[in-house]
């Protein structure tokens, strides 16, 4: 068994729908979803803003390869096209961190095929600021240390900070898995 955090994205098309299929297709392996943010893009490719969120999810059946196979199957699944680098896209699912049935992070450095914890998530306030909100005692593994996501938020620059807005959109209609 995994507990798997899953930052998502949108910013092509219905945004909101394709977020909300990422959470649909998790049904009852869903432990948390947080607030839905807009979000300027990363990487300085000039497209729309994005939505973004932070999924928590757990699968006794799932490894860290199983949640990656997942994420990238529903990016299909919505017609991601990938061309250009940080361009836009209809649904981005990255696994940005996962802990094995023991509660331990899993850490995978220069694995060709998937890195743990994800290794930009630290300088990227769209994922932290969602993860924070659903998963406040949260913590990254950075440089062999357990680092608080607070404190790697709080070390980025205020503008980065300041480009995630909480948007009233929700992902769930079911408030009781929604914890902010």
């Amino acid at each position: 068994m995994t507990r798997a955090v899953l930052s998502i994205g949108s910013n092509l098309g219905d945004r909101l729908a394709h977020l909300r299929t990422v959470v649909a297709a998790l049904g009852e392996r869903v432990l948390a979803v947080s607030p839905v943010y807009t979000t300027a893009p990363w990487g300085g490719v000039d497209q729309d803003d994005f939505l973004n969120a932070v999924v928590l999810a757990e699968d006794p059946a799932f490894d860290d390869y199983a949640w990656l196979r997942f994420g990238q199957e529903l990016e299909q699944a919505a017609g991601r096209v990938r061309e250009v680098r940080w361009g836009a896209r209809t649904l981005d699912v990255d696994v940005i961190a996962c802990a094995d049935e023991s509660g331990a992070d899993i850490v995978r450095a220069g694995d060709p095929t998937l890195i743990l914890p994800h290794p930009q998530a630290r300088h990227r306030a769209f994922v932290l600021v969602p993860w924070l909100a659903v998963e406040p005692s949260a913590r990254l593994w950075v440089d062999g240390a357990e680092v608080p996501i607070a404190e790697l938020l709080a070390g980025l620059e205020p503008a980065e900070r300041a480009g995630v807005a909480r948007t009233d959109l929700r992902l769930l209609d079911d408030e009781s898995v929604d914890r902010c």
